[in-house]
């Protein structure tokens, strides 16, 4: 019994220690028929105690560094993601307003305007000579000399063909002149060159010729058809101006000379009737002066842009054989030219041909 009593005892402990066992772990149980002090207290000082306990231990755990710090710190990073992604949508978006927009222009011009189809290689400048020498054949015809238009004419046409193309061998014709009017190109190989021709030393005629090449060798296909020549336009009438009679009369009286220097083509003389700096080349000679017919001015300042209208001695194949005492011929022809004035005098600052008609003098 003396022994029991000794361990129920037990090593004699400071107060302050049991009050800490007591706060830190539950009291154990003690003998039947009696209490300890953690039991003998109050329902709600036990759980005074055990918040209390809680409370201290995450003081301490907090200050250990434990639980990690949730401040400003971690923030940078969601703003970082968020910038991330308004860039992405910004950027899908720029480039599908970019789409839309090529897409729409693209469609438009599209429509606007159509490839354009492949360039023939047909050779036009040959099959032009080819028909041209075609036309100086077939456009000439005589009974005298039939054998040898059908042997020209047999070179350049398909074999077996017939090598007069249709001539009944009876009458004559002569072409003075041709030219190429238009060619229309049909593929690769095929065409249709118009020829303009003189005939009979008065009538304008066009003749479409039918052209193959393959090769680099050409043929006529068949017959060339005879087409109308082109009409007469009629002629704009050209507008009423007035006139400065004041500078007519001047020029008038002042451009003979320079016309007789034009048609020498003598610089050292005309550089006396140009403007400073002015370069105009003469005629060489080729023509006199004959007179002039008529000069139309309008009002205007220092610088005016006139029409002249001249006449030239023309040399002739027949003037050696005529008589001394005859006439020259002579050709009227019309210029426009740009004149400025320097104190009462007009200098010529240049000269060409005129686009329209000046009507009688």
């Amino acid at each position: 019994m003396a022994r029991r009593a000794t361990l129920d005892r037990g090593t004699p402990r400071d107060a302050d220690e049991e009050d800490g066992a007591a706060g830190d772990l539950p009291a154990r149980p003690g003998r039947p028929g009696r209490r300890s002090a953690a039991q003998s207290r109050e329902p709600e000082q036990v759980s005074a105690l055990w918040s209390e306990a809680r409370g201290s231990r995450g003081s301490s755990a907090q200050r250990a560094g434990s639980v990690p710090w949730r401040g400003s710190g971690g923030r940078w990073v969601v703003w970082v993601l968020r910038v991330v992604a308004w860039a992405v949508v910004l950027v899908i978006g720029y480039r599908g307003v970019l789409a839309i927009i090529h897409g729409s222009s693209s469609t438009a011009s599209g429509t606007a305007a159509p490839a354009a189809a492949p360039a023939s290689t047909f050779p036009t400048t040959q099959a032009e000579a080819y028909a041209l020498q075609f036309g100086g054949a077939y456009l000439n015809f005589s009974p005298a000399t039939a054998a040898n238009r059908a042997s020209l004419l047999a070179a350049m046409l398909p074999a077996g063909a017939d090598p007069q193309l249709g001539w009944n061998g009876v009458g004559t014709q002569t072409m003075q002149s041709e030219q190429v009017a238009a060619i229309s190109v049909q593929g690769d190989h095929k065409a249709i060159v118009t020829l303009l021709a003189e005939i009979n030393n008065s009538q304008m005629i066009e003749l479409g010729v039918p052209v193959y090449t393959s090769g680099g060798r050409f043929v006529v296909t068949g017959e060339p058809a005879l087409l109308p020549a082109p009409k007469a336009a009629v002629a704009p009438t050209a507008p009423s101006q007035s006139v400065d009679a004041t500078a007519v009369s001047a020029l008038q009286s002042q451009l003979p000379a320079f016309f007789r220097a034009y048609a020498s083509g003598s610089q050292a003389t005309l550089r006396r009737f140009l403007v400073q700096g002015a370069r105009v080349t003469g005629l060489d000679g080729t023509v006199t002066y004959n007179q002039l017919v008529s000069v139309t001015a309008p009002p205007g300042g220092a610088t005016r842009k006139i029409t002249a209208v001249v006449s030239w001695n023309v040399p002739t194949s027949t003037e050696k054989h005529a008589d001394a005492s005859a006439a020259a011929a002579s050709l009227q022809m019309t210029y426009t030219m740009t004149v400025a004035e320097l104190d009462g005098t007009w200098y010529v600052q240049s000269i060409g041909s005129s686009a329209q008609f000046p009507g009688p003098p």
